[in-house]
This record gives C-alpha cells, structure tokens and sequence, in this order.
C-alpha cells in the first residue's frame, strides 16, 4: 500500500497537561520553546511583509516609555508653579503650560502617525499572509479536502490570518514600552516607599495567573468548536447562495436552515458564555481587592502631603506614578496574556503550513513527458479507498490502452469511472498497484507536465466568473491568450454560437457576483464553454467525464465529431451514461462497483450479451418506446 494522504497530526501537543510531577520540567521547557517557536514565525511573516513596521513598533515602543514619565513631572511643576503663584511666590506658569502644550502635541503627532502607519501596512501583512494560505492550497493534495480535519486547519488559518499576527507584535512593543514606563514610575515612587512598586506587582499576579489560564481555555475552545463554526458557516451560505436559492424556496427550508442555524449558535455560544462569564467573576474579585490595596497606598501618599513633607506638586507626581504602575502592570498582564493566547492560534496556520504533499514525484530527479506522441496507459491491480474510509472504490482494476485508443466508461452512478479518471491523472495516488504511463509508474514524472498532458473536461467542471474568453483560455493558460486558437475552440464546441450574442461577446463577464452587466448562462452553455476549454489545450491525452450531460443528443453527438477529428493518434478517453457514444470506441470499460466486469468492443460486448448488453438494450428500448408514443 502506499496511497492517501498521511494521517492529520494534532496540533499544540504542548498544551497536553503532565501526568505526573516529573514530568513538569519537560512541560514548561517544552511550553517555552513551543512559544518562543510560534513567536519566531510571526516575526518572520512579518519582516517578510515589510521591516518598517518592525522598526515603527519599536520606536512607538520607546516613545511611549519614556514620555509619560516626562509628562508626571510637566505635570507636577506646573502644579507647583501653580501653588507657587497663589502663595505669592514668583513662578514661570508659561514656561511649564508650552512645555505641556509642547507635550501633548508631540504626543498627538507621533500617535496619529504611527496609527497611520500601522494600520496601512496591517493590510499588508493580512494580504501576504492569506497569499501564503491560498499558495499552500495550490500545493495541497487532493486527497486532505477530504478530510474534516483538514477543514479545522483551513478554518483555523483563515480566521486568525488577518490580526493575530500585528495583534501579537503590537502587544509585544506595547508591553516593552510600558516595561519602560513601570520602571521610571518605579525610580521615582521608592524614593518615597520602596513597598508600594512591589505590593502593586505582587497583587498584580493573580489577574495574571487568572488571564493564562482562561487563555489557554479559550483557545482550546475555539479550536474544538471548529466544526460549530463551518456549520454555521454553511448554513449561511446555503441561504444566500444564488444556485440553492430556487430549491430553499419552492421546498420551503429557508426555515429548517435558519433554525439548523441558530440551534448551532446556541450550542455554540452556551459553551462560550459559561467560559467568559467564570473568567469575569474572577476578574472582579481579584479588582475588589487590588482597588483596596491601592486605596490604602493612596491614602499613605496623601498623609505625607503637610508643610515641610510633600507639596501639592510632589503628590501628583507620586499619585500619578503609582496611578501608571498600576495601569502598566494592569497593561503588561494583558498584553503578555494576548501573546501567548494569539501564539497558540497562530499555531492552526502553523500547522496548516505544515501539512505535506504526498502527490509528488518518487525520483529525485524526475522523469520528463514526452510530448506530441501516442501514449499508453496501463492499470495493474489497481485498488482505491478515499482518506478516512477502509472501503474500496475500485478493485483489482487490469486494463492496457495502445496509443490512438478510443475508451469509453460505462456504469451505473458510484461505479468508480471518475475516480479512475482522478487516479490516471494523478490527482490520487492508488491504495495498491501501478498506474503506468508509456509503460513507466506514473508517479515518476514531473507532475506539472504530467497535468499538461491531459486535456480534461469534469462533470463537475468550473464555472468561473471571470470573462467569456478567459473560461476558454483556462483549459491551457501556460501558451497565453490566443484570439485564432480561442475563436476555434469555441466554434468546435457549439460555444461561439451564444457568445456573439452576449452583450460584449467574449468580454462578457459570465456572472452577476462582481458586476452589473455581467450574464448567466444555462448549464448546457457551460458545458459547451468548458469543452471549448478542452479544445483549447493541446494535449496528449484527451478525457470528458461526463461534460455533456445538459446537451442535447444532437449538441453531443456534435461535440463527439469534433473529438474525433481533433483525436487523430491521440489517446482519448469518454464517460458518457448515453451508450450510444460507445458505439465509435474500439475499447468499452465496463464497470461495477468498482470492479472491471466486461471489456471489448461494441459487437463483442452485444454479443457477450452481458451486462453491457442489458444497459444498452434499456436505453435503446427507452428511445424506441418514446419514439411511438410521440
């Protein structure tokens, strides 16, 4: 075996909690150097945006630190000055209120200018960091979307990825200059009491104590009820989705989605309520007793205040630095507890990032595709189950195409005809067995050229609200636009025909989700634009899986003709429930849950008067009984 995506690895296995006293040394070395890891990523995804931002933190930093303490003592010789006067004492009242008024708008300016600045580059790192998300999503295999724990990674890095990061920095640089700050305050209020700077710090602790822990609980609140969050998510899509809209409607469910909605926000948000609400009720017992505290150390500063003690002036500036110690402490418990919370979230993108590709080449140097040549391609005892299942999708798959073949699929819906399709073009890897390319395991070439080998139209292909010529262009984009090669495609698929009808022809924007004018097609002009796509690209191998479905029988049999004529020693490979395309292919592929049951062409298959022969009779029997009855 050697297929699927390796197993989804939990996150943050540094929050498990020790199971026993020894191993609480290998806990908080293991927590510290988890963070400190988390806060080296987030430095570097923003040095990576822009260093200025950096650079403006840390003199904001700096600035903050230092002018409050100037602005205590601005503050208390005005006030004397003040005093001064009233007593009949000559004082300079003008020069201390410009150097307040000098004060106060350095303060303004500088705050506004880095406010400015910050906010401007936060858009930049929002957009670098959701670039690296969608580019990481390019590489990603097909195989994790099937999977929900590859959702709660995705969910995860996509809500955290616009603020944490500035978030965590800010608070990083906002808690370095109130460090500053604390320690000015400090030199000044020990020279009246050495206690009081400490009684201030101790009984800071517990709010502390209290924010880590409730940190730490939320976040592994959030990270549980992920999956809350995508329902809600989903059922909100749901209700506003243009395609649902019409079904929501005529069955009646807007209500059964709204109520799906809200009974998923109730349990949602009880958990959530029960979390903040313990968190505040400590929070206030813990401000009862600081504010006494404090109360008690502000009464001992005024005592002081008497003639030949403290002057009116000396006591603001004494209350004003316990008043700053006490909000910088305040200040540097939460910011602290901010980072390490946002340190943990971080992590959903971290391992996001961290999720492996295991569709890529076996060869260190791999293979090269040979181009503009007839390929073969071989099953051998191919089996396939989806990530997260045990049950086979396909089974013991045996089957050999010489170059120019024409194959066409048939079987019942669930038989696993696209899925073998996914697996020919490497967007799987099979569970067991081979997959052979010009009698070479696929999984030795070079992916990218591999795809390029393939010209392929889905059932379920895109439809991109983008312009009617860039739908087409899509099918090879690496050759650029080209008018001649466009106009073609679009006429051998039947497309060309409303395209020149369309307001602005192939400028037409195919969508009203970005603008006004734009236009919506029914799903047979899609169909017929995505197999203008196909035609587009000049590829090897050419598949449709099922891409005519919404056409009718003269539109496909139309489409079919030109494959042929565009197939000539080309490897080419149909899926069609009308069994009446398999009467041009020299190879039918039987399938049955899974299983290859018949093989051969046309007349050998009628003739083996199998199960080939009973869904061909069915259909022909239907159109014969629709015939005479109209």
């Amino acid at each position: 075996m050697f297929g699927g995506p390796p197993p989804i690895k939990k996150f943050n296995n540094d929050l498990e909690k020790p199971k026993s006293l020894k191993d609480y040394p290998r806990y908080w070395v293991k927590l510290i150097k988890g963070f400190f890891s988390r806060y080296a990523y987030i430095f570097k995804l923003v040095w990576e945006t822009s260093p200025l931002i950096l650079f403006a933190m840390a003199f904001s930093a700096l600035f903050n630190g230092i002018t409050p303490v100037l602005g205590a003592f601005i503050s208390a010789e005005l006030i004397n000055s003040l005093v001064d006067a009233y007593n009949g004492v000559e004082a300079n009242i003008l020069f201390w209120i410009c150097m307040q008024f000098a004060y106060l708008v350095l303060q303004g300016v500088v705050s506004t200018v880095y406010n400015a600045i910050i906010r401007i580059l936060s858009e930049k790192v929002v957009n670098h960091i959701k670039v690296k998300i969608i580019t990481k999503s390019r590489e990603i295999d097909l195989a994790q979307f099937d999977l929900p724990e590859f959702y709660e990674k995705f969910e995860n890095a996509c809500r955290e990825a616009g603020f944490r990061p500035v978030q965590i920095l800010s608070s990083t640089f906002n808690m370095l200059s109130n460090i500053i700050s604390v320690a000015s305050f400090i030199t000044v209020l020990v020279t009246l009491s050495p206690l009081a700077p400490l009684i201030i710090i101790v009984f800071a602790l517990p709010a502390a104590i209290i924010k880590f822990v409730y940190g730490r609980k939320n976040f592994l609140y959030m990270r549980r009820h992920s999956k809350d969050r995508r329902l809600m998510e989903y059922y909100s899509a749901v209700m506003t989705n243009k395609d649902l809209a019409k079904e929501v409607r005529l069955f009646d469910l807007s209500n059964t989605f709204i109520n799906k909605f809200e009974n998923t926000f109730d349990r949602y948000y009880k958990g959530l309520k029960r979390l903040v609400v313990r968190e505040n009720i400590w929070h206030v017992i813990i401000t009862l007793v600081t504010a006494g505290v404090n109360a008690l150390l502000f009464f001992y500063i005024a005592t002081n205040v008497s003639p030949g003690g403290l002057t009116v002036g000396d006591f603001s500036l004494y209350s004003g630095s316990l008043n700053s110690i006490i909000g910088c402490v305040g200040t540097l418990v939460s910011a602290t507890a901010t980072i390490y919370e946002g340190t943990l979230f971080i992590d959903n993108m971290i391992a996001f990032n961290n999720v492996k590709s295991e569709i890529v080449p076996i060869l260190d140097e791999p293979r090269h595709v040979e181009r503009n040549v007839a390929h073969t391609i071989e099953f051998k005892n191919v089996y396939f189950s989806y990530p997260g299942t045990d049950k086979y999708v396909l089974k013991n798959i045996n089957f050999k195409l010489e170059g120019g073949d024409t194959a066409v699929l048939v079987g019942l819906n669930g038989a696993g005809k696209t899925t073998l399709i996914k697996l020919l073009t490497r967007l799987y890897d099979p569970t067991e067995g081979v997959v052979l390319l010009d009698g070479v395991d696929i999984r030795e070439y070079d992916l990218k050229e591999l795809y390029a080998l393939y010209g392929i139209i889905f059932q379920d292909f895109g439809k991109y609200a983008v312009q009617a010529s860039e739908n087409i262009i899509f099918g090879d984009i690496s050759k650029g636009f080209n008018e001649e090669d466009m106009i073609r495609a679009s006429t051998q698929s039947g497309a060309n025909e409303f395209i020149s009808h369309l307001p602005k022809g192939y400028d037409t924007y195919l969508s009203k989700f970005f603008e006004e004018d734009g236009m919506e097609l029914s799903i047979g002009q899609w169909q017929k634009l995505a197999v203008a796509r196909a035609f587009y690209s000049n590829s090897d191998i050419l598949i449709l899986d099922e891409p005519t479905a919404s056409l009718d029988a003269l539109a496909e049999q139309q489409i079919f003709n030109q494959f042929d004529s565009l197939s000539d020693h080309k490897t080419t490979i149909f899926v069609s429930h009308r069994l009446s395309s398999a009467t041009r292919a020299n190879v039918i592929i039987v399938l049955e849950a899974g299983e290859i049951v018949e093989m051969g062409t046309h007349s050998e298959l009628m003739e083996l008067n199998g199960k080939y022969h009973e869904l061909f009779s069915a259909q022909a029997e239907r159109y014969i009984t629709y015939g005479e009855n109209n």
